[in-house]
């Protein structure tokens, strides 16, 4: 018996070769090959190390950030539920890849059962004993459509689509981090800009209370004054709630409190980031992880549309055992004792109503679907790293214009000052040269921040920030997990 068995598992094997899943056409890329050129663009530049293979701790500069980013990475709750939905997916892979081969069990059983005399055929007292020990294969499906491949190969997709997609939240989460981190820092120096120009309106404000006592300078100029100060302090509370709310986000991002032994952050205007060049959009496809995940569930959308066919075939389905059977554990291995059963089944589909058309409809329905998803991916990201090299152009003319006019405006407040304490001009004109200098200065704040957070999320739109490290990179592993 064990032959036939043996048999059996060849013949299975040897059949399950045949597969319905359509041959695969990546669809084309919905952008053109090149990024948009004009004024608002940089000249194209070639690039000698991809974006995604530049290691964050080579892309961000500043130690403390740095420092922030690895205490994320080891603690921030939602990169902690992509890995572990990776390792659920891997499971689901691996309970659906093992359709694919016979399940053999062993069993072993024994009985003893006495009869008394008074219902015995007999009418003597009867001890009735059984033994058994069989090896066995139970409701094993014949592959021979590939319906159950097609189903290993589903799942095998979404669990590499799972894996695209803990790469996508760690880059998201090192990007997260980075513009957090960044805004921290920015509403910090502009709470010390606040700080020290609410200082100088209280001095002057107390310079013209001084002179409206002697009658040099008339109630609107201290009520000026006054609403200076104000304004000031105003813009004081906001900026301190600032601080402490954008201090809650980077916590939440980072899982944990901030470091105890936390660098000394550099200043905005420090070179807090890496030269990156873009490349070519093509890149992307190679490079993003959510265009990775959308082409990966495209494939086992694919792959279920095989599933689906194989569904209008007949089924075939094996158990099978073999053993030994004896009234006495004495004699279950002896010659004669042997037993054996064979059960095939066949399931032939004839009418179900449609059923099995409208699953093959459906599946072709959610590969359309998958398509357009994985198409709307690479717009989105050709989109991101467009805005991103308009931003890194625009940013760096409209921050040397704002220098230039800080520059200007510390010109006019200087010399609106020694006017006003000579008598010359009019208090008016040295409060207005106070608004525009303050008002400058958070501008050129607040912009050097927009440059900042405009080149990381142009970092993240080219698929960095998976390796700590430059030289990491390696060729995506799409070998089947084993097990």
């Amino acid at each position: 018996m064990s032959k036939s068995l043996l048999s059996v598992a060849v013949a299975a094997f040897v059949l399950s070769g045949c597969s319905l899943i359509p041959d695969y056409q990546r669809p084309a890329a919905p952008v053109a090959a090149q990024y948009p050129q004009g004024p608002a663009y940089s000249p194209a530049q070639a690039a000698d190390v991809a974006a995604a293979e530049q290691g964050w701790r080579q892309f961000f500069n500043d130690p403390a950030l740095r420092q922030l980013i690895q205490v994320a990475l080891e603690n921030n709750r939602d990169l902690r539920v992509a890995a572990l939905n990776i390792d659920a997916y891997r499971a689901q892979y691996q309970i659906q890849r093992a359709d694919l081969f016979p399940a053999v069990t062993a069993n072993g059983n024994g009985s003893r059962q006495r009869v008394p005399a008074n219902v015995s055929s007999t009418g003597t007292e009867r001890i009735n004993s059984q033994y058994s020990a069989t090896l066995g294969v139970s409701s094993y499906e014949l592959d021979l459509f590939g319906r159950v491949r097609s189903l290993s190969e589903k799942a095998l997709q979404t669990y590499f689509a799972s894996e695209e997609a803990r790469r996508s939240t760690q880059i998201s989460l090192v990007a997260s981090v980075a513009n957090a981190y960044l805004t921290w820092q920015a509403d910090k120096e502009l709470l010390k800009l606040t700080q020290e120009t609410l200082a100088a309106y209280e001095e002057s404000y107390k310079l013209t209370a001084r002179s409206n006592e002697v009658g040099v300078a008339s109630a609107l100029d201290l009520s000026q004054a006054r609403t200076s100060v104000e304004g000031a302090r105003v813009k004081l509370a906001q900026f301190t709630r600032q601080v402490a709310e954008d201090q809650n986000s980077l916590t939440l991002l980072l899982g944990s409190g901030l470091p105890a032994n936390l660098p000394e952050a550099q200043p905005l205007s420090a070179k807090l980031l890496s030269e990156m060049p873009a490349g070519l959009p093509s890149d992307l496809l190679q490079r993003r992880p959510d265009i990775l995940s959308a082409e990966h569930q495209l494939l086992a959308a694919n792959a279920n549309i095989g599933a689906a066919r194989a569904a209008f075939f007949p089924s075939i389905s094996l158990t099978a055992n073999a053993g030994t059977l004896s009234p006495d554990m004495g004699g279950l291995f002896k010659g004669g004792s042997g037993t054996w059963s064979f059960s095939p089944s066949i399931n032939i589909p004839i009418f179900n109503a449609g059923s099995l058309k409208a699953s093959l409809d459906y599946s072709k329905i959610q590969k359309e679907i998958s398509v357009a998803n994985y198409e709307k991916a690479i717009q989105t990201g050709f989109r991101e790293v467009s805005d991103g090299l308009a931003a890194r152009q625009t940013f760096n003319q409209q921050l040397q214009a704002q220098r230039d006019l800080v520059a200007a405006n510390q010109d006019y407040y200087r010399l609106a000052e020694r006017r006003y304490r000579i008598g010359v001009d009019s208090n008016l004109t040295f409060l207005d040269a106070q608004r525009s200098l303050f008002s400058a200065q958070q501008s050129l704040i607040s912009d050097r921040l927009s440059q900042l957070t405009s080149e990381v999320n142009l970092y993240k739109a080219l698929g960095g920030g998976w390796y700590e490290q430059a030289g990491q990179a390696q060729p995506i592993d799409e070998t089947p997990p084993k097990g």
